[in-house]
């Protein structure tokens, strides 16, 4: 029997497939920017195949992201990770090191992403703004109206 992949290597897989889908980039152009077929594009998604140090940078420096947009906030285990507030979880004052930094945006839908590509075309700065006011005032008044659980 296989062993299943590790839940890092699934949540690095997760956001390396977030950011190439973000920049609207296929896993054959990234593949054949680093020199790999998109099939081990795939197994880097899916957390069949571990990304490698070298190969990490190599994809940081191609994705244009920082090697900590893949592993701040990852847990093992799945485990959700603990960020330090203003209170405390549990009582008293143990010291847990310093604060961790969220993880990035965990942004999974594919109409979520287009949207974020299509706004990033718009060059006029006044249309972009008006685009960004009309979204937020129609997610306040969906908010508002009760046809969405709660604040995006």
């Amino acid at each position: 029997m296989a062993d299943e992949p590790n839940p890092i290597d699934i949540e690095v897989g997760r956001r390396l497939k977030q950011r190439r889908t973000l920049l609207g980039m296929s896993q054959e152009r990234l593949g054949d920017l680093l020199g790999i077929t998109y099939q081990q594009i795939q197994k880097y998604e899916r957390g069949t195949n571990r990304i490698g140090s070298s190969r990490l940078y190599e994809i940081c420096r191609v994705l244009d992201v920082p090697s900590s947009y893949f592993i701040e906030g990852a847990e093992p285990g799945g485990a959700t990770p603990r960020f330090l507030g203003l209170a405390e979880d549990e009582p008293g004052f143990a010291y847990d090191g310093p604060l961790a930094a969220p993880p990035p945006a965990l942004v999974d839908e594919r109409e979520t992403l287009e949207m974020v590509r299509a706004f990033k075309r718009i060059r006029d700065p006044q249309v972009r703004r008006r685009l960004f006011d009309l979204a937020k005032a129609l997610g306040a008044l969906s908010y508002r109206t009760g046809s969405v659980t709660g604040p995006t």
